[in-house]
């Protein structure tokens, strides 16, 4: 028995206002609730400075970074039909990732405003990569999910070439690889949230033909569905949205496999109510995994990717199995 949206909603909205504020009040300098809220309403508070400069934004981007690899992973796996996807999982964050790298290594100096787009010309090639080595097995959700992983395999192996033999700034490489907020600020927020502003709104807009694709390629067409274009868009908005997260954190991995998962086992398969659940789930677990990678450690802080790979790499060995006849 599925529980009742608003209930769910409830709950969720919940979680990520209290990890909201616990992520905002942890740290070297501890900041209670209230002076969290009186931090916020005036610039003269004591804790105004470090709020309003570090952990704002950290949390912010935190969010929205959760926010896009969540639905990413939804639409991924709602197009293909395979419960095994994700953006990291099919190899699409490392195509991301690869890209992003030549950048910084051949073009050290090369403005911001130019990873984003490095990082969705990655993203997109290795989405096609992936369609064109795997275009038979898109029914076998497991064998699908296997080539995905050798092809992320194959960007890592890449990857670590391009930091052995072009050693500059190898750690804080190596660091972004690895999925980390640290240092993020008000200059990266422009990197994620207008994509988030955008294609989130165009997802909703698609919920309703992805409920009438989950029938079937046939029962969709026959109510009037071009599977075709809804699958290339539906793409097209998922890769944006995992390539924009790439930019701006590196590669946390697992939150769009997980995500969607969950919010599935509570309130089914009505897209229009999963989108958003799923979105909120995303910030939630990318919150509390940099939260969690500050504190555990002090003063080390530890990359959000490391703690949101521990939780999923177990979940996805337990889906493989599950889907392993598939």
């Amino acid at each position: 028995m599925k529980a009742q949206p608003i209930t769910v909603f409830a709950c969720l909205i919940f979680l990520l206002l209290s990890f909201s504020v616990w992520h905002i009040g942890a740290g070297a300098v501890y900041i209670a609730p209230a002076e969290i809220i009186s931090a916020l309403q005036s610039v003269n508070s004591e804790h105004h400075f470090i709020i309003n400069n570090f952990r704002l934004p950290r949390l912010l981007i935190s969010g929205l970074v959760g926010a896009a690899l969540a639905i990413s992973g939804l639409l991924i796996q709602g197009v293909i039909r395979n419960p095994l996807a994700s953006p990291d999982v099919l190899g699409v964050t490392s195509g991301a990732s690869l890209a992003v790298i030549i950048l910084a290594v051949f073009w050290p100096h090369a403005p911001i405003s130019y990873i984003p787009a490095a990082a969705l010309i990655g993203g997109f090639s290795a989405t096609a990569l992936l369609l064109f080595l795997a275009r038979h097995l898109l029914q076998r959700p497991a064998a699908f999910a296997l080539v995905g992983i050798a092809l992320a395999a194959t960007f890592g192996a890449a990857i670590d070439y391009l930091l052995v033999v072009n050693p500059l700034e190898i750690n804080t490489a190596m660091l972004w690889l690895t999925g980390s907020v640290w240092g993020r600020n008000w200059q990266h927020l422009p990197l994620i949230a207008p994509w988030l502003a955008v294609l989130l709104p165009i997802a909703m807009l698609l919920a309703y033909r992805l409920d009438l694709l989950a029938l079937g390629d046939d029962t969709a067409s026959s109510l009037g569905t071009n599977v075709k274009k809804l699958r290339l868009l539906s793409i097209l908005v998922a890769i944006s949205l995992a390539s924009a997260a790439v930019s701006v954190c590196g590669s946390i991995g697992f939150v769009g496999l997980i995500s969607p998962h969950l919010v599935r086992s509570l309130l089914g398969q009505r897209h229009l109510l999963l989108i958003p659940a799923t979105a909120i789930t995303g910030a939630i677990l990318v919150i509390s995994a940099d939260l969690f990678a500050r504190i555990l450690m002090p003063p080390i802080e530890l990359p959000a990717g490391i703690l949101t790979a521990f939780i999923g790499a177990p979940y996805f060995i337990f889906l493989l199995c599950r889907y392993k006849n598939w």
